[in-house]
């Protein structure tokens, strides 16, 4: 086990939704092993309501979620992400900007609950069903030991390029 706490940045294009579920979710299922983090490049004002009645429901606090611009964590004096997923195909599509460092990237491809026309009652279901998909992908992440995470870090594959990484 290790001491660091491994920095992670969930996208999507709004930030309103999909990467503020995925960023409380992982708080709660990471128990303080990760840092966490969501934005996106066209953030909302407010978070989605649903969204967020949905996580309050489950017993997370939801006070300090709230929308960011992708900027906030990019350029010579953001923080250094570990990991930075994308929630939604579309914004991993985009030209991100340059990330600090050197994160994994990868992408987490949930479908849009904002986004389906149907009745409440599908808007509803497709939400609980996006959320259930987060939920079993960051349980998935947070499985994976510390020493597992850390040779999945871009600064450990470095390392490990140069042969200073001690196994």
């Amino acid at each position: 086990m290790t001491d660091k706490r491994f920095k992670v940045l969930f996208i999507c294009r709004k930030n309103a939704a999909r990467s503020l579920m995925a960023e409380a979710l992982l708080r709660r299922w990471g128990m303080g092993r990760f840092e966490v983090h969501s934005a996106g490049p066209e953030p909302l004002d407010q978070p989605n309501p649903q969204a967020m009645e949905l996580l309050r429901k489950v017993g997370i606090d939801t006070d300090a979620l709230r929308p960011k611009s992708w900027d906030l964590y990019a350029g010579a004096d953001a923080p250094e992400m570990d990991f930075i997923f994308f929630a939604c195909e579309d914004t991993a599509k985009l030209h991100p900007p340059h990330w600090p460092g050197q994160p994994m990237v990868a992408q987490w491809n949930f479908p849009d609950p904002l986004s389906l026309q149907g009745s409440e009652i599908e808007r509803h279901a497709l939400l609980n069903l996006v959320f259930g998909m987060i939920e079993r992908r960051v349980k998935i992440f947070c499985a994976l030991p510390d020493h597992r995470l850390a040779k999945l870090t871009a600064a450990d594959m470095s390392d490990i390029a140069t042969g200073e990484h001690a196994a």
